[in-house]
């Protein structure tokens, strides 16, 4: 598992990177407030799997799912990604999709954070690791490739014209 701080590094960047997707979309609502909620779900969502374990009810804020079981599971945020990327795509601007897509992307981003440590991440049926090093080790290598990923797309997207006349536009107006 990477750390806490690693976590809430590459939700940030997941936060990012959802909020790019909003804008190439178009779906950015009145204003920009797509791509805001879609940078404040990514980031929640980049804690997401682990805070979701935790019984809020309970004084003891004890586990009430086993660390790493449906919280974690690949499948299910996946599926919320594609859910959220569907209600960008086709429809005509629904108020859920933006907000579900970031929280979705920190989802996935917070299991490729954890997937390289031996414990793994259930991907479909059982976990599989990547078994490069233990638990909190090397943050700084999952936070750079959470960074790095957000900048190439960043930059990939922003070579294509409809986003350049889209902030063009924007700065222009004001």
């Amino acid at each position: 598992m990477a750390s806490h701080n690693a976590h809430h590094a590459s939700g940030f960047a997941a936060g990012v990177a959802a909020a790019v997707l909003v804008a190439q979309t178009g779906a950015t609502g009145p204003w920009h407030s797509g791509m805001l909620a879609a940078f404040a779900a990514g980031v929640a969502g980049g804690t997401a799997p682990d805070w979701l374990e935790v019984a809020w009810w309970s004084r003891k804020r004890r586990l009430w799912i086993t660390h790493r079981t449906i919280t974690h599971w690949g499948i299910g945020w996946v599926a919320l990604l594609a859910l959220g990327w569907h209600g960008l795509t086709h429809h005509p601007h629904p108020l859920w999709a933006a907000p579900l897509f970031g929280f979705a992307c920190g989802g996935v981003m917070h299991l490729l954070a954890d997937w390289p440590n031996p414990l793994g991440v259930p991907w479909i049926w059982r976990r599989h690791s990547l078994n490069l090093w233990n638990s909190g080790h090397c943050d700084l290598i999952v936070v750079a490739a959470a960074w790095g990923g957000t900048l190439w797309l960043a930059q990939s997207l922003w070579s294509r014209a409809p986003l350049i006349e889209h902030w063009l536009g924007w700065l222009h107006r004001v």
